[in-house]
């Protein structure tokens, strides 16, 4: 634990300094709040809206949490697909990268005409193409990139096609899906925060956002673009925290290689 400490000792007295240099530095320069607003306005307008951004923090979180049950489910389905046949993963793969190289600006409108402006539904589409691409491809990598000699070994004592999956490609593929999936994070949040750009109900963060930018209230904007930084980083620490539940001995094999590099 003292370790653990130690180690974020830095990182926790840099957050600090940033944030001071932020209050005070603002203050000496005398920076309008319309520019950029110090971190103790964001606090308030934080605890004045509470109730407001409370319930837009629910109904975007819901969004990103149905995008990504969606995205990255079937971003596993299609890479078992891809792992077992080559003719699917040679056709899955561009697809993915097109779906994963168009621009949330351009999405949005169009799932917003597909289930209208007003309905979850469409930020979660957003959420789910931008999440299906990372799930399958580190997916495909961990059923794919298995260790020829366990392989080879399997093979030789006659192991199936069904027991090489349950019992080596998929065991490998564990910590690849989880490095696919806190990238999935990361990329849900944006993606839900953007699309509501467009459209939808005001107890949403980029709703919101948007209004209060618009009626010159940028310390409330902030304040919910606080929140939205907190639940990417929320989602995020989710995963690893999964990881380390389902995978104990990935996470103690890479602290234990970082013990090593650090001697």
């Amino acid at each position: 634990m003292s370790a653990r400490i130690r180690g974020a000792l830095p990182s926790f007295l840099i957050f600090v300094g940033v944030l001071l240099v932020w209050e005070f530095g603002l203050a000496a320069l005398n920076v309008q709040s319309f520019v950029l607003p110090r971190p103790t306005v964001i606090l308030a307008a934080l605890v004045d809206q509470a109730d407001l951004l409370a319930r837009a923090t629910l109904y975007t979180g819901s969004e990103v949490v149905g995008g990504l049950l969606v995205g990255c489910g079937l971003g596993v389905l299609a890479a078992f697909a891809a792992a077992r046949w080559r003719t699917v993963r040679e056709g899955f793969l561009p697809m993915g990268v097109a779906a994963s190289s168009i621009p949330i600006l351009a999405l949005a409108p169009l799932t917003n005409i597909w289930f209208t402006a007003e309905s979850a539904t469409s930020r979660m589409a957003i959420v789910a193409v931008l999440t299906f691409f990372p799930m399958m491809v580190n997916t495909v990598r961990g059923l794919t990139q298995v260790d020829p000699a366990a392989l080879e070994l399997m093979t030789a004592c006659a192991a199936s096609e069904g027991q090489i999956l349950r019992k080596l490609r998929i065991p490998n593929a564990l910590p690849y899906m989880f490095t696919g999936l806190k990238v999935a994070t990361t990329l849900a949040v944006i993606g839900a925060v953007v699309g509501e750009y467009f459209g939808g109900p005001l107890a949403a963060l980029g709703v919101y956002i948007q209004s209060e930018a618009y009626n010159f209230r940028y310390n409330h904007a902030w304040a919910a673009i606080l929140i939205a930084c907190a639940m990417g980083i929320g989602f995020y620490v989710l995963a690893i925290l999964a990881e380390r539940v389902v995978l104990p001995w990935h996470a103690s094999e890479r602290r234990a290689e970082g013990a090593q590099l650090g001697h």
